[in-house]
């Protein structure tokens, strides 16, 4: 969510007339993330997140939106874009589609617990509960192809044991969205900062799941994938490992919403692979080939480095990794 499209006062006014959501008071550029342009933006009616979609077509940015109004009409913890006065979720700035979204109580978290893990395991099985309903249909943008492509771009900039290992799991990945799966709609980046918090708000001081962000990557793929990118941030430990007690705790409350199928747990070691590769590409993609922004953002690929060759050496150990 770094800043590359700058909205002034008054053109964020004129904006705003065409909703039905009050006169602006307050507005900010939010520098987290990396793909689009978001503001946070103040009403005194309400709170909202304004985002101009960088890279997104018009057609694409509508399959996002209605996914959103429908997980959200079905009692899914999620931001909810708001209708202007035509009864339109996306419209035109500067030829770039924009978006105003209700913002969700609460921030995103650093550190991660069982309890938490519980939360969003619950969330996510609503998630692609509701999914299943959903009449849109959208393919994965960063899926297999896409890693082909993006691993031949980044894999020139990398130091010789690297690349090797990047050719390796490329060439792995290639096969592995098997047909068998159970398939959906997914997130396909629910990471920390894409869901937010109630800080210390049950009765124990607990925080409580205020709901999930940021849908652009949102696309029909394999379901066991979007819990594999989940639990590759959620339940690891400092040395990027997985930590067993979150991962079960994530599956189990899953489980409770979308059972899984009895041939999901076979593929987990692949899909917590996969997971990774997908984000190791994208990271090393921004990193060699950065956008200009007054906001920008780029993280570490490293992390992800390190996590694929976590999952490579103990593929055995977690396939039990299991409810």
């Amino acid at each position: 969510m770094s800043v590359y499209t700058i909205i002034e006062e008054n053109e964020l006014k004129d904006f705003l007339s065409n909703y039905d959501v009050g006169e602006l008071t307050d507005f900010k550029g939010i520098s987290d993330g990396i793909e689009n342009t978001n503001y946070f933006v103040d009403t005194d009616r309400g709170r909202y997140v304004l985002t101009i979609f960088e890279q997104h077509d018009f057609e694409e940015m509508q399959y996002f939106l209605n996914l959103m109004h429908h997980l959200a009409d079905h009692q899914v913890p999620s931001a909810n874009p708001v209708a202007d006065r035509q009864g339109h979720y996306l419209s035109l700035f500067k030829d770039k589609p924009i978006a105003l979204v209700e913002r969700l109580k609460g921030g995103s978290i650093t550190e991660t617990t069982v309890s938490h893990c519980e939360q969003l395991g619950a969330a996510m099985g609503k998630m692609h509960a509701a999914g299943l309903s959903f009449d849109q249909r959208q393919e994965n943008p960063r899926g297999p192809a896409w890693c082909q492509h993006t691993a031949q771009k980044v894999i020139d900039k990398l130091g010789d044991d690297d690349r090797a290992m990047l050719d390796e799991e490329v060439h792995y990945q290639r096969d592995q969205r098997h047909a068998d799966l159970p398939r959906g709609v997914i997130h396909a980046d629910l990471f920390r900062d894409n869901a937010l918090w109630d800080k210390g708000a049950d009765k124990d001081g607990d925080d409580i799941f205020s709901g999930i962000i940021d849908f652009y990557y949102s696309c029909d793929d394999v379901l066991l994938y979007d819990l594999a990118v989940a639990a590759n941030d959620w339940c690891i430990n400092e040395d990027f490992s997985l930590n067993r007690d979150k991962v079960i705790a994530l599956l189990s409350h899953y489980n409770e919403y979308r059972p899984l199928a009895d041939n999901e747990q076979k593929y987990w070691p692949a899909m917590l692979r996969a997971g990774a590769l997908r984000f190791w590409l994208s990271r090393l993609y921004d990193m060699h080939f950065p956008r200009d922004g007054e906001l920008v953002q780029t993280k570490n690929p490293d992390e992800f480095k390190f996590i694929i060759s976590d999952r490579i050496k103990q593929s055995a150990s977690y396939l039990d990794y299991w409810i």
